[in-house]
């Protein structure tokens, strides 16, 4: 039965997110890997308080910035799968990995 590993990229950095996933990408096409995507979603916006004491109700204006995501989808390449997802990236980068194993049909 074939396994699928979806990997799911996230980052700030919109530019070093797109670099990464196009490397990959380029590295499965080289070895013939059956790759899907990258896949993007679109930007989550994100707001965290700032505050200038411990005390609430005196801060700064949020702190506001954009989360970008890119899906991949890695099809019966096992080996490609684990090397990808247990690269090195930047510090920018957070990798989430899911395998799954589908079977043909009428099984």
């Amino acid at each position: 039965m074939p396994f699928v590993t979806k990997l799911s990229f996230e980052s700030g950095d919109r530019e070093v997110l797109d670099r990464v996933v196009n490397d990959i990408k380029e590295r499965a096409a080289h070895k013939g890997v059956q790759l899907k995507g990258p896949h993007p979603h679109p930007a989550t916006e994100v707001s965290a308080p700032q505050y200038k004491r411990l005390q609430p109700g005196d801060g700064f204006e949020p702190w506001k910035f954009s989360v970008y995501t890119r899906d991949i989808e890695i099809h019966d390449h096992d080996q490609f799968a684990r090397e990808v997802a247990g690269d090195e990236y930047p510090e920018s980068i957070h990798v989430e990995a899911n395998v799954e194993q589908r079977s043909g049909v009428g099984t």
